[in-house]
């Protein structure tokens, strides 16, 4: 590992009890990427409070909506709406519009990202708050639009592209099997391919994301779904990891250790690509070997990263920069 040659970086890995073999491999996939600058990002979806980087106290600047408040058709296994709860609801489309012009007034919102639970064929029902997205964007240009899209056709891709969306972003799985026994879906792997084709060839800054053990705390399909982003033209990817905490009670827990093996392989397959750890992943001792492992494995930026990330970041000579938004945002934003 010649540890001498990054001072400071043997303690880190210690502290998160990663093996040396592993860090080994972890440093090998991302050196040619370590002249980077990691990206710190932390939106005021939630609180954060780091050593490293300081607290992020939730202003407003940049908040998660969700059309459906808290319900989501699909109660996928691996989140059953969990992931809705913490999001402000929109309301109809006048009072989210309300609701977003008073946020931009008294908050200093800069950006926002418009999500949602999903209809049964995993499409999120964004249409009817399109014409107040073009309507706050033809008012406030510099504003940052992002949306879930879930699976879509070319219309319904066209018609995101019309309203000004700035960022689109969607799951992309790679198993079957994972579609049908965990997302409780009937729609074929191409379906998802084909929902990130379309998003592209309307020119949207598409990122795509893959969620390390979504098949019941197991590695299936994650290679394929690498394979998918690889063959489309995008200019990032997001990977984030199962969170048990929202998981059905069947599903095992993600191994930290395969999961931090998966960075250096997406780290390898993507090189040409802006890959960063999102804010989805397990808490605790498994969250900070893997913030730790994407920082090994040359990825570009983690969400509210863990402070011995920020540490091991600092150790390899990666200047860390802070910004207040999603990182589906910002990794956009920095590769234009």
């Amino acid at each position: 590992m010649n540890a001498p040659a990054f001072p400071g970086l043997a303690s880190v890995l210690d502290d998160v009890g990663m093996p040396e073999a592993l860090a080994r491999d972890l440093l090998d996939a991302g050196r040619a990427f370590h002249a980077r600058g990691l990206l710190a990002a932390t939106p005021s979806f939630r609180r954060y409070d780091s050593d490293e980087l300081g607290a992020c106290r939730g202003s407003g600047a940049f908040p998660a909506f969700s059309i459906t408040g808290g319900a989501c058709a699909l109660n996928c296994k691996h989140c059953r709406a969990g992931i809705l709860k913490p999001m402000i609801p929109t309301g109809d489309p006048a009072a989210f519009e309300r609701k977003a012009r008073e946020m931009i007034a008294s908050r200093g919102m800069r950006g926002f990202l418009l999500s949602g639970g999903s209809n049964p064929r995993n499409e999120v029902p964004f249409e009817p708050y399109l014409p107040v997205v073009a309507r706050l964007k033809r008012d406030h240009p510099g504003l940052e639009v992002l949306v879930h899209t879930g699976l879509v056709t070319a219309r319904r891709a066209a018609a995101l592209k019309g309203a000004g969306v700035d960022v689109a972003m969607l799951d992309i799985i790679g198993s079957a099997r994972t579609i049908r026994e965990v997302y409780h879906l009937d729609r074929p792997v191409a379906d998802f391919e084909a929902s990130l084709v379309a998003l592209a060839a309307e020119g949207l800054a598409v990122v795509p994301h893959i969620v390390v053990g979504l098949h019941f705390g197991r590695l299936l399909g994650e290679h394929e779904a690498l394979d998918i982003i690889a063959r489309t033209q995008t200019e990032s990817a997001i990977l984030v990891v199962l969170m048990p905490a929202y998981a059905d009670p069947g599903f095992g827990r993600v191994d930290p250790l395969e999961a931090a093996s998966f960075l250096a392989a997406a780290r390898a397959r993507l090189p040409d690509r802006r890959l960063l750890l999102g804010c989805a992943r397990p808490h605790g001792p498994d969250r900070a070997l893997i913030d730790v492992a994407a920082v090994l494995a040359g990825l570009d930026g983690v969400a509210y990263p863990a402070d011995e990330a920020v540490r091991a970041a600092r150790a390899l000579g990666r200047p860390v920069d802070r910004q207040g938004a999603c990182c589906g945002a910002a990794s956009c934003a920095r590769a234009a």
